[in-house]
């Protein structure tokens, strides 16, 4: 019999794989496959371009609309550099908690979801449970595309998706859609005594660094729209989390790379804010220019994340709250794969066990009771289908 302890032996062997988003999860996938076959439930691969990854999905349950789709990512940030006393790479129990890496964001979710679909079958669902499980969520959720895509068009139409990022079973409406851009600046080198004569690549893109403070400033500094006010923060933020360049410290830098990215509040266009950062590029790229011809800034979009809107009447909203009980209004900053899932026209609600405060920390950890109150809601979803 399907129970808590399966989905917890199910979150060891997640866990046991090291899915960085950089490599592949294929052996998480295999094993999920074979678990899914074990219980005569079919799965469907989608592949990333270069078939290193694969999103997977599944329906179990009789080939009608008005299912629900689980939705969770197999993807996990990198540990390096992190302090972590435990391995990350294995469940430990300590102290009522789970710890490895993804245990909260968002393994946990998934174990539980797979463990679910013995569960409905042993109860004969009426409508069928629906797992989608995604590649690259953790940089920048495009990877989920084409398997939303191939849901819509495939699978028996859910009545809703729950997108079980950790959010302590409470149930969120709404997030910040993200905008990410690429950015390599291309300066020309000089001895550092000269550099009048040459263009510094580092120091070019200090601006580009400079421009998104002031952005920061200005935004927190406007009272919040009535959209954005449930948000904290409640402005869009202009964020720039890594950048590398430069060959000495006497040499002008001739290359310099970054990424920047734009968490966009409801009520203001991202496209707009996609216009500003041209526009401010142009105008540094002028002055580069200007010394030296040859100097460039070139960016193309890594991410394109639309925002969760809250629906009228959400048939999502509606059973993630007769499951849970909770009637607050909850929205996050962070964005997720619920999005796209609204976009393609599904009734979407994330809803999931865990603290995100704890996601991406070292000895990364889920709460047992947190665990056992995702377990609850598989259950009761269960007993939903099953009616």
């Amino acid at each position: 019999m399907t129970d808590i302890a399966e989905a917890r032996r199910i979150l060891e062997a997640l866990v046991a794989f090291p899915t960085v988003s950089r490599d592949s999860n294929l052996a998480l996938v295999d094993w999920a496959e074979d678990y899914l076959a074990g219980h005569g439930v079919a799965a469907h691969r989608v592949w990333n371009s270069g078939r290193s990854k694969a999103n997977l999905w599944c329906s179990a349950g009789p080939a009608v609309a008005g299912g629900v789709v689980l939705s969770g990512h197999s993807d996990v940030v990198p540990v390096e550099g992190q302090g972590w006393a435990t391995d990350p790479w294995r469940v430990t129990e300590r102290g009522g908690r789970l710890y490895g890496r993804g245990t909260c964001d968002m393994k946990g979710f998934v174990a539980l979801a797979l463990a679910a679909v013995p569960l409905a079958l042993k109860a004969g669902v009426r409508r069928p449970l629906q797992i989608a499980l995604s590649i690259d969520e953790e940089i920048g959720c495009m990877g989920c595309l084409p398997m939303v895509a191939e849901i819509a068009a495939k699978a028996p139409r859910a009545a809703a998706v729950i997108v079980g990022e950790p959010s302590r079973m409470e149930v969120v409406t709404g997030h910040k859609g993200g905008l990410g851009f690429d950015t390599a600046v291309r300066g020309f080198p000089v001895h550092s005594s000269m550099m009048h004569r040459g263009v510094n690549a580092v120091m070019e893109a200090a601006k580009l660094i400079d421009w998104a403070n002031a952005q920061n400033d200005a935004n927190r500094s406007k009272p919040p729209g009535p959209l954005a006010a449930a948000f904290d923060p409640p402005w869009t933020t202009v964020h720039v989390g890594q950048i590398s360049g430069g060959t000495a410290h006497n040499i002008t830098a001739e290359h310099c790379i970054m990424g920047l990215d734009f968490r966009v509040v409801p009520g203001e266009n991202p496209e707009d804010w996609a216009r500003a950062w041209q526009a401010k590029v142009a105008e540094v790229e002028a002055g580069m220019r200007a010394v030296r011809p040859e100097a460039a800034i070139t960016f193309t979009r890594s991410f394109d994340v639309p925002p969760l809107v809250p629906e009228a009447d959400g048939r999502a909203e509606a059973l993630a709250r007769a499951i849970t009980g909770d009637n607050g209004t909850h929205v996050v900053s962070y964005g997720t794969e619920a999005g796209f899932f609204q976009r393609a026209g599904f009734s979407t609600v994330i809803c999931g066990p865990g603290d995100i405060a704890q996601a991406h920390q070292a000895d990364e950890y889920i709460e047992m009771t947190q665990f056992e109150a995702g377990w609850h809601f598989m259950q009761t979803l269960v007993a939903e289908l099953a009616r």
